[in-house]
């Protein structure tokens, strides 16, 4: 895609020039857009889920003998329980009050073995109440308990821009498109190879851009989650406490209008990648970050990052003015120092160049055989090659070829029902 340029920002009262101005020209056309009346209330972080390597401390799975009590874990009760294979875990230990859920066992490694045994997942109250330091040491601790020979294995992380005065358009979908090393064209959107899939659900109340394994845009009416998850009076007084953009408004938040949230959602192995790949411009060394706390100057950088490979036009060629002002005028709300202006944000890609192809395609065909041997199905294949450290070399050998995540799910299914029809439990 071409260069998108965004419109010229003008003092709505002086209409001269002003980079925070809330008037947009359309250099094109000469069209106006106000958007003085667009309130932006809050952007935080959502979700954080810290993940840990380990060997799990052998007194712990006791906690699990009995799933669906109440236990006593690191010096709290907790809810002992058994999660979804699609989870990736086994076991969860989860305490609503300080907005923590510790997920215990991958699936795909075994019990007496150093694995990834461990993520926790933090609420939104969690992080609002404490400094990303103070949270990460109550993660590290948490992780202690539960695993020796502990390794920090990278963070995942939601941000959360919360605003009111706009509303999404009924041609969000159709105006939105992603850069991409290579795309796909799917009702109007130019998807990559980690962005599978755009959807609206109920009533045009929810758009979701992208893959929860790579980056997701997600856009929604949060007055309505937090009113069907109960949650809409803590949600109201962060909206009343919180007024980190707009001067001159203590009261910014109106009650009586629906506030709606733009939601970027960065998979671990996003995050990894731009530890591996973004430098700091003072001395040119790789941030290198693994935990939440140490990756939480950096939370500026992947907002913008994220809104520039979502990109919601007005027209081809220009960015829609609400984009614009919530790219450039937005940051994270957090108690750290921004490193924005001192970091070069990039993306770090293995290949798989350096050897030959044949050789992941000649490992695919003898784990599919092994597969069939053991009558595992399709689904689960692909989820132990996924958590496997060499999925990112398998995945953009792929990629390579024009296959995404899908195709070579699909490709993986295809292969593995031949050989069982053809050799059945002979193989």
């Amino acid at each position: 895609m071409a260069t998108v340029k965004d419109h010229q920002r003008l003092n709505v009262l002086t209409a001269e020039d002003d980079k925070r101005g809330r008037l947009f020209v359309d250099p094109g056309n000469f069209t106006f857009t106000d958007l003085s009346g667009v309130r932006l209330l809050r952007c935080g972080v959502d979700t954080v889920r810290q993940l840990y390597r380990g060997m799990i401390r052998p007194d712990i799975m006791a906690l699990f003998e009995k799933p669906g009590t109440l236990v006593d874990f690191a010096g709290q009760r907790w809810h002992s329980g058994r999660v979804g294979r699609d989870s990736g875990y086994q076991y969860k230990l989860q305490n609503a009050d300080l907005g923590i859920i510790l997920l215990v066992k991958n699936f795909n490694a075994k019990l007496d073995n150093i694995g990834p045994h461990l993520k926790i997942e933090v609420s939104p109250h969690a992080i609002d109440n404490l400094s990303p330091e103070r949270l990460q040491a109550r993660l590290d601790f948490y992780a202690s308990q539960v695993l020796t020979h502990l390794e920090i294995n990278q963070c995942a992380v939601h941000l959360a821009l919360d605003l009111q005065g706009w509303t999404p358009p009924a041609d969000l979908v159709a105006r939105m498109h992603c850069k991409a090393r290579t795309q796909r064209d799917i009702t109007g959107i130019n998807e990559i190879t980690w962005a599978t899939k755009s959807s609206t659900y109920g009533r045009g109340e929810t758009s979701m851009f992208g893959s929860a394994s790579g980056v997701q845009l997600c856009i929604y009416n949060k007055t309505e989650q937090a009113k069907a998850t109960d949650k809409l009076d803590y949600w109201e007084s962060v909206w009343k406490r919180r007024d980190s953009f707009d001067e001159g408004d203590p009261e910014n938040y109106n009650p009586d209008q629906p506030v709606w949230r733009v939601e970027l959602r960065y998979h671990h192995s996003i995050i990894q990648q731009f530890a591996s790949g973004s430098l700091d411009v003072k001395t040119g060394e790789a941030i290198d970050t693994q935990s939440f706390a140490a990756f939480a100057g950096h939370l500026d950088g992947l907002w913008r990052y994220g809104l520039r490979q979502f990109k919601f036009l007005a027209r081809p060629g220009y960015y829609a003015p609400i984009w614009t002002l919530i790219r450039d005028d937005v940051r994270v709300d957090l108690p750290v120092d921004s490193l924005l202006d001192d970091t070069e944000y990039k993306r770090y890609y293995k290949t798989s160049r350096g050897f030959s192809g044949k050789n992941v395609e000649l490992f695919l065909g003898n784990f599919v055989s092994l597969l069939a041997r053991e009558r595992v199905g399709a689904r689960k294949a692909f989820h132990t090659l996924k958590d496997w450290d060499c999925w990112p070399v398998i995945r953009d050998h792929y990629a390579a070829k024009g296959m995404d995540e899908d195709g070579l799910y699909k490709h993986i299914k295809g292969i593995l029902e031949e050989r069982n029809v053809r050799w059945g439990r002979a193989i």
